[in-house]
């Protein structure tokens, strides 16, 4: 079964900025719907492939959503980049959910997606069925924190997407050793996008601010009364093998609170793991037909 092309949905945020979403599969599917958050500086684009799969499966087709923070992807940009803040994008994740009338669903959360998800279960754990957490657990490191900043609103301008393709792989093959010329391409086409034939990030470059605040000499505050707030549904965590921003002795910590976590790491992978590939999305299509 083939999934049809997904909708754009664009949604007015709390405070009348415009978000937008992508919506695979149909509303009527009988199965529970899945929602999908992208990491700091990404967009919905990211599950491309993972949600054309759970939203075509033969077996049970289900309706997924996945967002474009403000800022991000098609959404519009925020004018003032205090905006760009947890407590503001939890407020449009719950808005965008409620314009496209989603109600309770398994929610796929990559890096920050992982947060806001974790934050909203101590707000409103009515509307999460499940969750996958990608690449992001209750205790952050500074030093893979440290990395994202330093790139953040600082990638180099490409002259053309191959070009593009070639800053991505300079930047992050130490992460990913196996991707193909193929693959940084692809990333490249979802990390930039033309301009009026200029090639810029598909984000608010603005963003980088998030970051100034933290200082990365002391540990962040562990999340682990938002992570013990998810304790009534089931949970997925998937760890990249390289990762710098969730360690292994996380991914155990997690699992000593909770008996029936699932874990899954990417081999090949740091942070945040594709998603993309058929084996990682059978794993993610099983726990979700599970919860």
């Amino acid at each position: 079964m083939n999934a049809p092309a997904p909708t754009s949905h664009f949604i007015s945020a709390p405070d009348g900025l415009r978000l937008h979403a992508r919506d695979y599969g149909s509303r009527i599917a009988s199965a529970l719907p899945v929602v999908c958050l992208p990491g700091l500086a990404r967009s919905g684009n990211d599950f491309e492939t993972l949600a054309t799969a759970l939203a075509g499966d033969p077996t049970q087709p289900r309706r997924v959503i996945a967002l474009d923070y403000r800022g991000r992807g098609r959404s519009d940009y925020d004018r003032d980049p205090a905006n760009y803040s947890f407590q503001v994008e939890i407020a449009d994740v719950l808005a965008v959910l409620t314009a496209l009338d989603c109600g309770r669903a398994i929610f796929i959360g990559t890096s920050r997606g992982g947060i806001l998800t974790m934050l909203m279960a101590a707000l409103r754990p009515a509307i999460i069925a499940g969750v996958v957490l990608n690449d992001i657990g209750p205790v952050i490191e500074p030093k893979g924190l440290m990395r994202i900043k330093g790139y953040v609103g600082k990638l180099p301008q490409p002259r053309h997407y191959e070009d593009g393709a070639d800053i991505l792989r300079r930047l992050f093959s130490a992460q990913f050793p196996t991707l193909t010329p193929q693959d940084w391409l692809a990333s490249a086409h979802r990390t930039f996008k033309d301009v009026d034939g200029r090639l810029v990030p598909d984000y608010d470059v603005a963003l980088a601010k998030t970051l100034e605040g933290v200082d990365f000499e002391k540990p962040l505050p562990p999340l682990w009364a938002q992570f013990d707030a998810l304790s009534a549904v089931p949970m997925m965590v998937i760890r990249g093998e390289n990762s710098d921003l969730l360690t292994a002795a996380t991914v155990e910590a997690m699992a000593a609170r909770r008996s029936t976590l699932e874990t899954l790491v990417v081999p090949d992978q740091g942070h945040a793991p594709l998603l993309a590939e058929p084996d990682i999305i059978a794993r993610i299509a099983g726990f979700v037909g599970r919860v």
